[in-house]
């Protein structure tokens, strides 16, 4: 049947099950994010995939805020996060930490996301840029691997709350498959 479920159908567990949840084994970084609704936007889709953590960096704005909660609709209480000063340092501590870092930008040596198979062995940590400059370039150079979203359209341009979306599926996807959850 085609009747949508009804809200307690939906099996939506409380922001305390959340936080003890099993977690998708990554993080994000937003590298000078300038849209507070793409921050929430964000948020919200971190809390769909039970994403670890949001590090916010730069200019990023940071909950409490209105402009984040319009679209984040509360996941800035279930998602665990934390703001940074500089992106640099926070790429250098995941990295030291046995991250794999990703940068979601497109450069002469990106891999398209298509072809991009995530590795279960280790954590990863997907850095997202800011809306009209992309990511810095000595975060990039910092980064592991580059994946690009293959587009075709006249701007080669997606908004980072959904290339964000796009990644964040792929990566669950793809580890929910390998991990068999």
């Amino acid at each position: 049947m085609k009747e949508k479920l009804s809200m307690d159908e939906l099996n939506r567990i409380s922001i305390e099950e959340f936080k003890t949840s099993h977690k998708t084994p990554m993080v994000i970084v937003l590298d000078n994010v300038r849209s507070m609704h793409n921050v929430g936007s964000i948020f919200r889709t971190a809390d769909a995939f039970r994403v670890a953590h949001i590090y916010l960096c730069g200019i990023t704005a940071q909950p409490p805020h209105k402009e984040i909660e319009k679209t984040a609709l509360g996941a800035t209480q279930s998602v665990n996060w934390s703001y940074h000063i500089s992106t640099e340092d926070v790429v250098k501590e995941l990295s030291n930490n046995d991250f794999q870092i990703i940068s979601v930008e497109q450069t002469r040596e990106s891999t398209f996301l298509s072809d991009y198979k995530p590795n279960i062995q280790q954590k990863t940590a997907f850095i997202f840029g800011n809306e009209v400059m992309g990511i810095e370039q000595s975060i990039v150079n910092l980064s592991d691997k580059v994946l690009e979203i293959p587009q075709v359209g006249t701007k080669h341009s997606l908004n980072i709350a959904v290339s964000a979306g796009i990644v964040i599926w792929h990566y669950y996807y793809h580890t929910t498959k390998l991990l068999k959850i």
